[in-house]
Formats: C-alpha cells, sequence, structure tokens
C-alpha cells in the first residue's frame, strides 16, 4: 500500500530541479550545461549519455513551439526566455503516473526515463 506514495514521492522529490523564486532566468544560464540544444530551442533527450554531464546525443525532440506527441525523455533543456510547461507520464510497477512540471530557463532534467506527451509555453511567464 506505501509503495506506491514511496514511489510518487522518490519521482516528485527527482523532479523538482527549478531555481529559486528569486534567481532573475537568463538565456542559458542554468545549473545543467545546454550540451547541444540551441539558443531560442527547447531540447528533450532519450537516454543519459553525458560523459561530461553535457548531452552530446541528438535529441529526440527540439522545438520552439508548442508540441504534442509520446517521447522518451531522460532529460530536458529550456534553452529559451520563456518557461515551458511539459507533461510527462511514468510508469511504476504497473501504476500510470501523470504530471505536468514547469521548466524555467535554463532549467533541464527528469533523472529517470519518462514519457513527454506535450510541451506548452506558459504565456503568464509564471511557474
Amino acid at each position: 500500500m506505501l509503495k506506491p506514495f514511496a514511489i510518487a514521492g522518490v519521482v516528485a522529490g527527482v523532479l523538482a530541479v527549478t531555481p529559486p523564486a528569486s534567481a532573475a532566468p537568463q538565456l542559458g544560464a542554468g545549473v545543467y550545461p545546454p550540451g547541444n540544444c540551441q539558443p531560442g530551442t527547447f531540447c528533450v533527450w532519450p537516454h543519459w549519455d553525458h560523459p561530461n554531464g553535457v548531452p552530446t546525443e541528438t535529441p529526440s525532440l527540439v522545438t520552439t513551439t508548442e508540441w504534442t506527441g509520446n517521447i522518451t525523455g531522460f532529460n530536458y533543456y529550456n534553452y529559451t526566455d520563456r518557461n515551458a510547461a511539459i507533461s510527462w507520464r511514468f510508469n511504476s510497477a504497473g501504476t500510470i503516473m501523470t504530471g505536468t512540471d514547469c521548466a524555467t530557463p535554463g532549467d533541464g532534467f527528469f533523472y529517470v526515463p519518462m514519457g513527454v506527451t506535450k510541451v506548452s509555453w506558459n504565456t503568464a511567464n509564471v511557474c
């Protein structure tokens, strides 16, 4: 009975990587480097392939617009100047969990493979 709650807690914990509200977001000023994600784009990678903590493989998604689909995302990077809402799915021992995370400029990482189903821009630019 407690196992689903423990897993949900772990997932929630690893997804919490947003900088403090007082941090002024700047293009590409995140904790993690953008690797091969180009300025002005939002990128998602399907695997951890970062020998030096920098993404090197081809992203499974590169977008500058709203996007809907279903791809595997291990980590992401928001190399834009606006906040993005990322909708995701995660299968934990047969239980499907869903959620939406806010990715501020320079933000990235899921830490576990997830199904990314939507990227939309937060028009109010507030997370």
